[in-house]
């Protein structure tokens, strides 16, 4: 099933005239209200006029989250406040947080691609889904609600937590779609076990799941834990929120419903554009988008493209699951590190639990330390030393091969690494304690 199949399956010509059209008006509007990009544009060099089709993108200037942060808090709107429907905050650790007004036209937007996104994860109109994500200043429960309403599910908004609760749910409802985080979904059936549910006889047969990074392994975790589809949706609030792209059944990668979020894949040194296939940071223009639209805005997180049409049907670029992000990466003696590198080491052996934690100090010597905590299964955890010993050696020797680095393992018993009803906290880093 596919959403808006005259939009879904323009052919490559066709998408591109559309692209530039809007650009077109985007960067005009955005000219005319923004004293922020009105500036920007001219230190860069470059007009409303210059912009002509879609390949004069490149012409104009990138924007990054301390933008948002310097214009806090409502800044970046072009819109007068009036005209603003709903305000989201993010959860940012440092400095001011990141706000994104939307207009009412900004609401309908979202609905329209969540609705995309879930048609490409399998959900038709009349099923019922659960929408386990938070509710509030984060953008996914809402995001996820109004999409759903859209396509014409029914919604369970249970939000986050209350595990015991959204398994009774689960189970009394019988609802056909889970809406939640990866690390959520393997904390609940964790927790379902506990209760002497068998999680593989639920009746969730489509689980959509985001907000954070997660690898193919996890994936794999999540479907045996479950025995359902398990699909990966991406966003980020300053964008729109959830329903940037999204896995469609064939999970080749996520679909850019790119005649509304224009995608480039740059180098994040030079800034140069890259090649279909080459990893490299992704940058977003939300080229319909009114409230607070941003011009060419770097997310960060590190991907591949693929302009070749989906065997789906959809025609829209497909960006990979994100390997990992520029501002988030660990840099361990030199070496760049992303804890989705280790999280596939560690779901590919045996023995080893989907809940692990990265601690990175600094010896007094100078050098970078990481270490790796790791849950063992119960029938796996022995009291006999020289077991363990060997087993630590043996996941090191796994995680050091990918890596290029050293690093220590610690083998700790089930449930001893804290869960989490929201993102997974995978990183300590007390190198600046």
């Amino acid at each position: 099933m596919i959403f808006n199949e005259r939009i879904e399956c323009l052919p490559n010509a066709k998408l591109k005239e559309l692209q530039g059209e809007r650009l077109k008006n985007f960067v005009a509007n955005i000219h005319a209200k923004s004293p922020f990009y009105q500036k920007k544009m001219a230190e860069s060099g470059v007009s409303p006029s210059d912009i002509k089709t879609i390949d004069d993108i490149v012409k104009l200037p990138f924007t990054v989250k301390d933008d948002l942060r310097d214009h806090y808090p409502f800044g970046l709107f072009i819109e007068p406040m009036e005209a603003i429907q709903e305000i989201h905050v993010s959860s940012g650790t440092t400095g001011n947080p990141t706000v994104v007004g939307y207009s009412r036209e900004d609401i309908d937007l979202w609905a329209d691609v969540i609705a995309r996104s879930l048609c490409c994860a399998g959900a038709e109109a009349g099923d019922m889904i659960q929408v386990a994500y938070g509710y509030g200043l984060f953008t996914g429960g809402l995001g996820l609600h109004y999409g759903s309403l859209k396509l014409g599910l029914t919604v369970i908004p249970c939000s986050s937590g209350q595990t015991k609760r959204q398994l009774k749910i689960m189970n009394d409802f019988k609802p056909r779609i889970l809406a939640c985080t990866p690390s959520y979904a393997l904390y609940m059936a964790e927790t379902a076990r506990e209760l002497g549910v068998d999680p593989r006889l639920s009746s969730w047969q489509i689980g959509i799941f985001g907000a954070e990074p997660w690898s193919e392994a996890m994936r794999k975790e999540i479907e045996k834990a479950w025995n359902i589809s398990a699909i990966d949706i991406y966003g980020l609030s300053e964008i729109i929120g959830p329903g940037v792209a999204c896995e469609c059944h064939l999970k080749k990668g996520l679909h850019v419903p790119a005649d509304v979020f224009y995608p480039e894949v740059i180098d994040p040194k030079t800034l140069e554009p890259l090649a279909s296939g080459c990893p490299g940071e992704l940058v977003l223009t939300p080229i319909t988008k009114a409230g607070m639209p941003l011009i060419r805005y770097r997310t960060r997180d590190i991907v591949t493209i693929d302009h070749a049409p989906c065997a789906c049907g959809r025609t829209s670029p497909r960006i990979s699951k994100v390997l990992g992000r520029t501002d988030d990466m660990i840099i361990v003696r030199g070496i760049n590190v992303f804890p989705s590198q280790i999280e596939e080491v560690l779901l590919a052996i045996e023995g080893t639990q989907p809940h692990y934690q990265l601690v990175i100090d600094r010896e007094k010597s100078g050098l970078d330390r990481l270490e790796v905590l790791v849950e063992l299964e119960p029938s796996f955890f022995s009291d006999e030393v020289k077991q363990l010993q060997s087993f630590e050696q043996h996941v090191a020797k796994e995680i050091e091969t990918v890596l290029g680095v050293g690093v220590k393992v610690r083998l700790v018993e089930p449930k001893t690494i804290e869960r989490s009803e929201g993102k997974a906290k995978r990183v300590i880093d007390k190198r600046s304690i």
